[in-house]
């Protein structure tokens, strides 16, 4: 019952401290974002296109410009912003019916998004995470090694807990009680490092898996539509071990730069849990382990990854269960899901209007990236991604921007578009210079005793770390591979 109230405080904490933030800034931020769209729109149905764009094409960029610039300010909800999008594409002419300007919601991609957030809630709705944390973690005696354990822990849970955010919330109450249990300051050396590996390090384990958090499911989305089918078992030979050794580089950086001044304090310490699962969370867990199965066994029969997610769902929602009930649709993020299909039916808008293919042309043109060496070119176009990732507030919002634009100019360049895909994939997870980047990191920010300078002086760490990794990984891992 202490988690659990600890976990609700933390909640409150959060909505409170957002809407304090907010509240000094809505009214402002919203006006100059909607202005700001709308004098977007207006300008591309009044302005003359540029040389090789068509009316229609300017139309759908300038809808394209002001729906990101919505996003970006967040000056109505996901939603209203995403659904005002698809209605202008049909109203100004870019799409000749509803159907065809709602095209990207028709995507596998919010089908399968919806089902991970149904199935993520019942693992939080039967405390299942808080119990797993408690069970990893075990008694420790010493700072050190309860980080250690910490380290461990959320690598562990990152199969059965995708999103990072929802291991960051589970386990700031048991660093809390750690941190209690060793008598130490909140402002300690331990604080410091456990949050920064809870905000910055954590977000580096879901890559590993394609069902890894929003982030990994998003590239596997695109993937599957730009360059071809990819099999979980697949995408998990590719990225598990880039993945465990991001990570491990991460955590053990935060080690180095951060070291405990009292490593060796000793305190006895017990866990305040039950022992054993109830019914509901033996039920959780074994879906979930019977769901991450069919995904390994379905990748070598060529059953699509949807599948297993909607059978869990229903078998969690049958009568004698229970456990996903009418109510808990209200907890899914809706807004996440209204903005990944609209982004789809914009990229679909601008590729069918030629903005694309232009953009692309105009791109290569002005960066003679056919003249630079390959290496030098995916560097440009990692660096680039970087620089767009910085304004975005999550990660998946960032990839569905960049890797599009990235894959096509990689074509016409001669680049290996999967290992593109993962290296955006590396990078653009291990790029955090400000804690609104990713919401890991924002609680970490808020609930820690970390400081923006200490967020962005280890988010230039991890980028690093992202790059190398990457880079090796394209030389040497993934060439072998697909070889074998």
């Amino acid at each position: 019952m202490y988690q659990i109230d600890c976990r609700k405080h933390l909640i409150l904490v959060q909505i409170n401290r957002r809407i304090t933030v907010t509240s000094n800034f809505l009214d402002r931020s919203s006006i100059f974002g909607l202005v700001g769209a709308v004098v977007i729109v207006s300008g591309g149905l009044i302005a003359t296109p540029p040389t090789g764009m068509t009316e229609t094409g300017l139309t759908a960029t300038a809808v394209f410009l002001a729906t990101l610039l919505l996003w970006l300010i967040r000056a109505v909800p996901y939603v209203i912003s995403s659904v005002t999008a698809v209605m202008l594409l049909y109203a100004l002419g870019v799409s000749n019916s509803v159907q065809d300007a709602a095209s990207g919601f028709s995507s596998s991609l919010v089908f399968f998004l919806l089902l991970l957030f149904l199935l993520g809630n019942t693992i939080s709705e039967v405390n299942l995470d808080t119990r797993l944390a408690d069970r990893l973690l075990g008694t420790k005696n010493s700072p050190t090694h309860a980080l250690q354990s910490l380290t461990a822990a959320l690598l562990s849970l990152a199969v059965f807990m995708p999103s990072a955010a929802a291991r960051t919330v589970t386990l700031i109450p048991v660093v809390r009680r750690l941190r209690t249990s060793f008598d130490l300051s909140f402002s300690s050396d331990f604080s410091q490092t456990a949050f920064l590996i809870l905000g910055q390090v954590n977000p580096l384990a879901s890559i590993g898996l394609m069902t890894g958090g929003g982030m990994a499911v998003v590239t596997a989305g695109l993937i599957h539509s730009l360059v071809g089918p990819l099999t979980w078992v697949e995408w998990a030979l590719y990225m598990v071990p880039p993945a465990v050794v991001l990570y491990l580089l991460g955590t053990v950086s935060v080690f180095a730069l951060y070291p405990l001044s009292y490593p060796d304090i000793q305190k006895p310490m017990t866990k305040d849990t039950a022992t054993g699962f109830n019914r509901d969370q033996q039920i959780v867990a074994t879906v979930m382990s019977g769901t991450v199965l069919a995904w390994i066994i379905g990748s070598f029969l060529g059953i699509p990854t949807i599948l297993p997610a909607a059978a869990a769902v229903l078998i969690l929602g049958l009568p004698k269960i229970r456990i996903i009930r009418a109510d808990a649709v209200e907890d899914v993020s809706w807004n996440v899901l209204f903005l990944i299909g609209a982004m789809f039916s914009l990229l679909e808008a601008l590729t069918n209007t030629g903005v694309v293919e232009l953009l692309i042309n105009q791109t290569l043109e002005t960066i003679p990236l056919h003249a630079l060496p390959t290496f030098a070119s995916i560097g440009i176009l990692l660096l680039v991604a970087v620089a767009i990732r910085t304004v975005f507030s999550t990660g998946s919002a960032a990839l569905l921007v960049v890797v599009p634009f990235a894959l096509r100019i990689g074509e016409q360049l001669g680049v290996n578009q999967l290992y593109l895909s993962f290296a955006l994939l590396i990078v653009i997870g291990g790029t955090t210079f400000l804690p609104f980047n990713t919401t890991s990191a924002l609680l970490a920010y808020e609930e820690g005793p970390l400081k923006q300078r200490e967020v962005a002086k280890f988010g230039v760490v991890t980028l690093l770390l992202s790059l190398g990794v990457s880079t090796t990984a394209w030389l040497f891992y993934w060439p072998f591979v697909s070889s074998v």
